[in-house]
């Protein structure tokens, strides 16, 4: 339940703000779709396999990419589904790609305190990382997907 701050903060939004939340809550819902389509099916909708975006910084792209960070985050927080890395990868890449922002998706693997193999998603664009930076170290990159330009 939004409670009566919450309500005035997203009135105070501007309609661009409002628009973006908006976005990143359906996008996220569409990643969650994608996530339980066969694995094989899932990859081909997320760019060339194998390959990177470039590391080099779009100064006039950085204020979107923050921006489509932040909404993300904060949409994911309010869904009624699962929005945990992988869902809040592929968001972000579509909402990027959208806005014709190269990206690169990550999937890594690591094993867990109780030697269980765990997995991770992470997204990045240019050298800022859009969502799953806060666990990355501890992954090893077993995939990769870049939309857009591509360096192999």
């Amino acid at each position: 339940m939004l409670y009566p701050q919450k309500l005035v903060t997203l009135f105070n939004l501007s309609r661009m703000e409002k628009f973006l939340f908006l976005e990143a809550i359906l996008f996220l819902a569409l990643a969650r779709f994608h996530k339980v389509m066969p694995f094989k099916r899932l990859t081909r909708t997320l760019g060339k396999h194998m390959c990177e975006s470039s590391f080099q910084e779009n100064p006039s792209a950085y204020g979107t990419i923050k921006s489509i960070s932040s909404a993300i985050h904060i949409m994911s927080r309010y869904t009624f589904w699962e929005s945990e890395c992988l869902v809040k990868a592929i968001a972000g890449m579509k909402m990027l790609q959208r806005r014709g922002i190269e990206s690169t998706l990550y999937l890594g693997t690591a094993k867990d305190e109780n030697g269980k193999m765990i997995a991770h998603a992470w997204l990045r664009s240019g050298s800022y990382f859009v969502s799953g930076a806060e666990e990355m170290k501890r992954f090893t990159v077993v995939s990769k997907f870049a939309n857009k330009k591509v360096i192999e």
